[in-house]
C-alpha cells in the first residue's frame, strides 16, 4: 500500500509538535512532487532552487515552504500548466487528493497545489497532530528570465523512489541566497529564513557565486549593470542591510521551520552584533582567502 510507504518516509522525522507534524507532512507531498516533475521531464528546461533545494537535496536543518525553479535558458512564453497533469498524477498515485491553480505574476509562472491536511493524515493512517480542516497549499514558481551565470548540478534523490532532480550548485543557491537577502525592499517584509541560511552557508565555508550575485542584482535594478560587484562592496552592502532589520521579527519568521529546540534556542544569539561583528567578520575573511 501506498500509505504504507508514506507511513515509512514519516519515520525519517522527529515529531513532536503541531508544526512538525504538518512540515513533515508537506515535505514528503514536495519530494513526491519533485518526482512527478522528473517523469514528465521538466528538469531537462529548468533546475530547482531556492531553500527547499537546500533542505531536501543539501541536508539544510530547517523546514521551507515552496518549490522554486529557475529556466536553464529564458522563455518569455512558458507555461508550467503542462507539467501538472503528471505532477497530479503523481501525487493521486501517492493517494493524494489535490486539485491546482494557476496564476501569472510578472516573470513568475505560478502554481498552486492545495491540500487539505486533514484529508491527507486520514488518508496517511498515521497519528499525525494538525488543525482540523486546514488546508495545505504547495506553491510551485518558476522564473522564466533567469540570471545569467548559475552552475547546474544532477543530484540523485532517494524518496519516495529514487529519482534525479537537476539542482543549482550551492555557489549559485548561495548567490541567490544572498540575492534575496540584500534585495527585499519593505522593511516588515523580513524573512528570518534568510539570514538562517546565510548563517548556514558560512558554516558549511561555501563560496558565493558573485558573478551570478551581480547578475541578479543588475536585473532587479539594485547595481548598475556596468558595475563590478567586488568583495569589498558585497561587505558594504551586507553591512547596509543588517543596520536596517528588526531581528525580533526574523526569529519570529524562521522559528516555525526548525526542527527541535537546540536550534530555537540559538536564535537568541541574533543581533545586529552578531551579524556584523561575528557573521561579517567570517564573510570578510573567507572572502581574503
Amino acid at each position: 500500500m501506498f500509505d504504507e510507504k508514506i507511513e515509512q518516509m514519516l519515520k525519517r522525522y522527529e515529531l513532536n509538535t503541531i508544526h512538525d507534524h504538518e512540515n513533515a507532512l508537506k515535505e514528503i507531498i514536495q519530494e513526491v512532487v519533485l518526482l512527478g516533475l522528473w517523469r514528465s521531464k521538466f528538469y531537462e528546461k529548468a533546475v530547482f532552487y531556492g531553500g527547499s533545494a537546500l533542505r531536501i537535496l543539501y541536508k539544510l536543518d530547517r523546514f521551507s515552504e515552496d518549490l522554486d525553479f529557475s529556466l536553464i535558458v529564458p522563455e518569455k512564453d512558458f507555461n508550467i500548466k503542462k507539467y501538472l497533469g503528471a505532477v497530479k498524477s503523481e501525487l493521486e498515485l501517492w493517494d493524494f487528493e489535490v486539485s491546482t491553480e494557476e496564476k501569472n505574476e510578472s516573470t513568475i509562472d505560478s502554481a498552486f497545489i492545495k491540500e487539505n491536511t486533514l484529508i491527507h493524515l486520514l488518508k496517511i493512517d498515521v497519528n499525525l497532530k494538525t488543525h482540523k480542516n486546514a488546508l495545505m497549499k504547495i506553491k510551485l514558481e518558476v522564473d522564466q528570465d533567469p540570471a545569467a551565470g548559475f552552475t547546474i548540478e544532477l543530484k540523485y534523490h532517494l524518496h519516495p523512489t529514487p529519482f534525479t532532480v537537476k539542482t543549482m550548485a550551492l555557489p549559485s543557491l548561495f548567490a541567490g541566497k544572498m540575492h534575496a537577502l540584500l534585495c527585499r525592499t519593505r522593511r516588515t517584509n523580513i524573512k528570518g529564513r534568510d539570514w538562517y541560511d546565510l548563517i548556514w552557508f558560512v558554516k558549511n565555508n561555501i563560496p558565493c557565486d558573485l558573478y551570478h550575485l551581480k547578475n541578479k542584482m543588475a536585473q532587479t535594478g539594485h547595481i548598475d549593470v556596468s558595475e563590478a560587484l567586488t568583495k569589498e562592496k558585497l561587505i558594504k552592502f551586507l553591512s547596509e542591510k543588517i543596520k536596517g532589520i528588526d531581528f525580533d521579527l526574523a526569529k519570529s519568521d524562521v522559528e516555525p521551520f526548525l526542527k527541535n529546540l537546540e536550534q530555537r534556542e540559538a536564535l537568541s544569539l541574533w543581533s545586529d552584533s552578531f551579524f556584523s561583528d561575528y557573521l561579517v567578520q567570517k564573510i570578510r575573511v573567507w572572502l581574503s582567502n
